[in-house]
């Protein structure tokens, strides 16, 4: 069964290169099939194999299929090749089956929107297959076909709708800041290749354990360009600011990037190459500050936001910064376990949230809604588990169980400390209040708009199951201090280093959990007071809110520091000396194209005339030569 590994990624990317190429030969219930049936079974391949490599764990750990050397040059000799393991594993059940339902919900929602039917399900198809080649890649060059895959797959669905300029100013936007990390992560590939020679990852790994000793100036350097990578793509500071304007394409492609794709490449390329990491320390700190200061930044931002899909996008940028926040204090698993169960509840709030503003004739203002509850149960139910998720409501949700988690190792964690733990649970107690805002704003209070269309099951069933993993996903990673197995934690293990921790009591780790979970009640009473209890202006319009709303600024410091800048200069280079040295040369292909249509008259004496010279030329020509 492991040898079929590669089907996993072959199937997505086959069912692009159909709707790409005779995609409007089909009809839209065709290239709906394709879509989604592609993407159906590569998750139940995943199903199977996954289930073949845990029953041969006791025999090996990593699976590695070769299918054909890249290519060679000078001893550097990439191959297009698939590397299996525990995390590995993980990463392409979630991008499989969350995908799969994400698509299936897409075949209703897309179906009567602007736009190609079947170019949406390739690009879709496209976006599945890149993040699969980049979390299975074998070496990091193969992993950056992937890498850079997911970034052109956003671009063409964030811009989905080109037609309003704003969409397309938005996947711009997504693109052009993407690739400032994606440039720091190629930097890093060349200095790994100048070291080692190859670009293999197991090879590098093992190398650079052996060569670099920790705190080595090499270690540092190599880290800290793939970081800047990492930044890029999962929006983290100070390269967030593309995200919440990516929310102008389609809600399933905000749910695609968020959930599956696009913005954990960066969470699975730290915990890929840890050992780069754990080899540099001051990097491995700040990974822990910058998800700290990140986590905090777009959870206050997301108290602020009226457009509900921006709400999510924060929340996202937020929910990124915990999962870096574990992996800078060595909390491994715990990060992936977050990115796991992140990926079934953001999934199910964005499309949830798509379901709301698909029925609202496309509205995403939160305060022009209210009431929903009763006119659409199924969805208010599904979102209110999503947000407990998010909200990390204690016991029943599994956001619970896998922040929790996170913000204990934060203080834990031998290279925790009190600091970032403050910081992880001020985010919780925000986390809850613009949660709740969210749902008692959308959900609860008068009805001011009413749905003009119900969603169908194919909307409706994606949201029903992931609830119940949102529910569910949980119980496979319990504290011990609350009787729990760590199941998850023992089966990443195999892979990823386990996190060091100071020697402290359970009942310590109890009262810690005590601390988390009155703060998240105490976010939900607050909202609960604030949203619910009575109804607030649209908008708060001061200062401090304006700044939060527009994402503290920083779009308007890039905008004077690095855009106008560049404009300006483009502006004054536009009659450069290389240009007049092209339209010189366009000057002469004219000069030359006006010469000889004098000879085109249409007169036959003068063909005739033309023909004579020539001949008595050539034959000049070779007499005298």
């Amino acid at each position: 069964m492991l040898s079929l590994l590669w089907l996993i990624v072959a199937l997505p990317l086959c069912g692009f290169l159909l709707l790409a190429i005779f995609g409007r030969k089909f009809t839209k219930t065709v290239a709906g099939i394709i879509g989604v049936g592609t993407v159906g079974l590569s998750a139940l391949l995943t199903i199977l194999i996954g289930i073949s490599f845990i029953a041969g764990l006791s025999h090996t750990k990593i699976y590695v299929q070769t299918l054909w050397q890249w290519f060679y040059v000078n001893g550097f000799n990439p191959s297009i090749a698939f590397h299996l393991d525990s995390l590995s594993m993980v990463f392409i059940f979630v991008i499989t089956f969350v995908g799969f339902f994400i698509h299936l919900y897409s075949a209703e929602f897309m179906y009567d929107e602007e736009g190609e039917y079947s170019q949406f399900f390739a690009y879709m198809n496209l976006f599945v297959g890149s993040m699969l080649i980049l979390v299975l890649a074998d070496n990091l060059l193969l992993l950056y076909l992937g890498w850079e895959g997911v970034g052109l797959c956003s671009y063409l669905l964030i811009g989905f709708w080109y037609k309003d300029p704003a969409n397309g100013t938005a996947a711009r936007k997504a693109f052009i800041v993407t690739r400032v990390g994606d440039t720091a992560m190629a930097v890093g590939l060349f200095y790994l290749v100048m070291n080692f020679n190859t670009l293999n990852l197991s090879s590098i790994l093992s190398s650079a354990q052996q060569q670099w000793p920790s705190g080595s100036v090499m270690a540092f350097t190599a880290s800290i360009l793939l970081l800047g990578g990492a930044l890029g793509k999962s929006a983290q500071l100070p390269l967030q600011t593309w995200l919440p304007d990516a929310m102008a394409g389609p809600s399933p492609v905000s749910a695609l990037i968020h959930a599956a794709t696009m913005v954990t490449a960066g969470v699975y390329l730290i915990a890929r190459t840890n050992i780069l990491f754990i080899l540099s320390p001051p990097v491995q700190t700040i990974v822990a500050i910058i998800g700290t200061l990140t986590l905090l930044l777009a959870g206050f931002s997301a108290l602020t936001q009226y457009d509900i899909k921006r709400v999510l996008a924060y929340s996202t940028i937020s929910q990124i910064g915990y999962m870096f926040l574990a992996l800078g204090v060595g909390a491994w698993s715990a990060a992936i376990f977050h990115f796991m169960i992140h990926a079934f509840f953001k999934a199910l709030l964005f499309l949830g949230a798509g379901a709301v503003i698909i029925s609202l004739h496309h509205e995403h203002n939160m305060f022009k809604m209210g009431g929903l509850r009763k006119e659409m149960p199924v969805i208010f139910y599904t979102f209110l588990i999503g947000s407990a998720s998010l909200a990390a409501l204690p016991l029943i949700t599994a956001g619970f169980y896998s922040k929790d988690e996170i913000i204990w190792f934060s203080w834990s964690s031998s290279i925790g400390n009190p600091w970032l733990w403050i910081g992880a649970i001020i985010g919780a107690f925000t986390t809850a209040i613009y949660t709740f805002r969210m749902v008692f704003i959308t959900f609860f209070g008068d009805t001011k708009m009413k749905p003009h269309k119900k969603p169908g099951n194919l909307i409706l069933i994606p949201l029903v199951v992931l609830a119940v993993l949102s529910v569910i996903g949980g119980f496979i990673q319990t504290p011990s201090s609350l009787g729990g197995v760590s199941i998850f934690s023992s089966f990443l293990n195999l892979t990823l280093p386990a996190v060091i921790t100071n020697h402290f009591s359970e009942g310590f780790e109890i009262f810690f959990q005590v601390i988390t979970v009155v703060l998240a009640l105490l976010g939900i009473y607050i909202a609960y007071i604030l949203y619910a209890r009575r109804r607030p202006a649209e908008r708060n319009k001061s200062a401090a809110a304006n700044f939060l709303l527009y994402g503290w600024g920083f779009d308007w410091i890039y905008d004077r520091l690095f855009v106008r800048p560049i404009v300006w200069l483009a502006e004054i280079d536009r009659h450069d000396f290389i240009d007049y040295f092209y339209i010189l040369i366009a000057w002469i292909t004219g000069l030359g194209n006006t010469i000889l249509k004098q000879t085109q008259t249409g007169k036959l004496r003068w063909y005739a005339m033309g023909l004579v010279i020539g001949a008595i030329l050539t034959i000049s020509i070779v007499l005298l030569s």
